[in-house]
């Protein structure tokens, strides 16, 4: 089964073809980078008059490269939810018609599922598995049963991680986007310079729940007050020490989530995901089975949303031609130890 899939949530505009939920036919994403990049961060109006100007060129690239025509899809799936409103519904829009005039099935694919299925595109995973999403809206940590059964254990009560590390990037004036510009600066930096707060939230009902406002606004507001004695005060020992800080409370929940359930295989995803301080720790981990997607699949793209969607087409799931974009959703089952 040749699987279109349509991603538009947020600033990529991509299109792909998946075959059989796994081998990627092709995968064409437009960054919309350099937009955004004078205004440090994502501007939902113009994301969305950008993804109407490229969503056509995008998916005539796509299939040119899979080297089928449209006639040869047997069926679409599309990013509806969650996501920036505006940007999501040009890309359900565009599924909707091309749907309806190719005569071809439809259906409607929650992002963060996707995200957590991209490893599979690129290996066979063993469920269950330890899911950790970690992007610039979403910081979540759950135990994957199969490609549509997901529990989420713990969740963020307010930044994610990405967007703290985005927030930080803009204040100091690093760059965008924030989480590369951290990364790329603390490969020369000292990370025991400063020694940030970290979240302590395992002592409440809620175990396995991140914060990062606390640590963000440290950064941003107080960092002399946690320069350590001796060290020198720099933009890369800064960057190297948030960096730490950010990444080992998603570490420190990981391991004691592994020990607690003794399921030593670990899956993330997300564009945090590509974070070389949060590989070197995970991979290094003897016993564990540890699953990072390429860094092409990190980032928003369209394979993971084909390759999910194939599962659930394979089982006669559909979507009406109403289908609706949704910015917010909490749909998943939430139960803690």
């Amino acid at each position: 089964m040749k699987v279109l899939g349509i991603e538009s949530s947020c600033d990529e505009c991509a299109v792909a073809l998946v075959e059989n939920g796994s081998k990627i036919l092709s995968s064409v994403i437009h960054s919309q980078i350099s937009a955004h990049r004078p205004f440090d961060g994502v501007v939902p109006e113009l994301a969305s008059r950008l993804h109407v100007e490229t969503i056509v060129p995008v998916y005539r690239q796509a299939l040119k490269e899979a080297g089928v025509t449209s006639r040869e899809i047997d069926a679409i799936a599309v990013t509806n939810r969650p996501g920036l409103i505006g940007s999501l519904l040009v890309g359900v829009s565009f599924a909707k018609a091309l749907s309806f005039s190719l005569g071809k099935p439809l259906l409607g694919v929650d992002h963060i599922l996707a995200h957590l299925y991209a490893p599979h595109l690129e290996g066979k995973l063993e469920y269950p598995h330890i899911g950790l999403l970690v992007s610039g809206g979403h910081t979540l940590i759950t135990m994957v049963r199969s490609f549509d059964e997901v529990e989420v254990l713990g969740t963020t009560i307010d930044d994610a991680v990405g967007e703290a590390f985005d927030k930080v990037a803009k204040h100091y004036g690093i760059g965008y986007p924030g989480g590369k510009a951290v990364d790329d600066l603390s490969r020369s930096g000292d990370p025991l310079a400063y020694k940030f707060p970290h979240s302590r939230l395992d002592k409440g009902n809620h175990p396995w729940d991140f914060s990062y406002s606390g640590l963000k606004t440290a950064v941003i507001n107080q960092s002399e007050k946690f320069l350590q004695p001796g060290k020198v005060a720099s933009l890369e020992n800064l960057c190297a020490s948030f960096q730490k800080a950010a990444i080992d409370v998603l570490w420190n929940k990981i391991r004691l989530l592994v020990v607690s359930t003794g399921v030593r295989r670990v899956v993330a995803g997300g564009g945090v995901a590509a974070n070389s301080y949060l590989r070197s720790l995970v991979n290094a981990q003897p016993g564990w089975n540890v699953y990072f997607p390429s860094l092409a699949l990190c980032s928003d793209n369209a394979a993971m949303i084909a390759g999910w969607a194939w599962g659930a087409l394979s089982r006669g799931d559909r979507s009406p031609l109403d289908l609706n974009a949704e910015s917010r959703v909490a749909r998943f089952k939430r139960k803690y130890p």
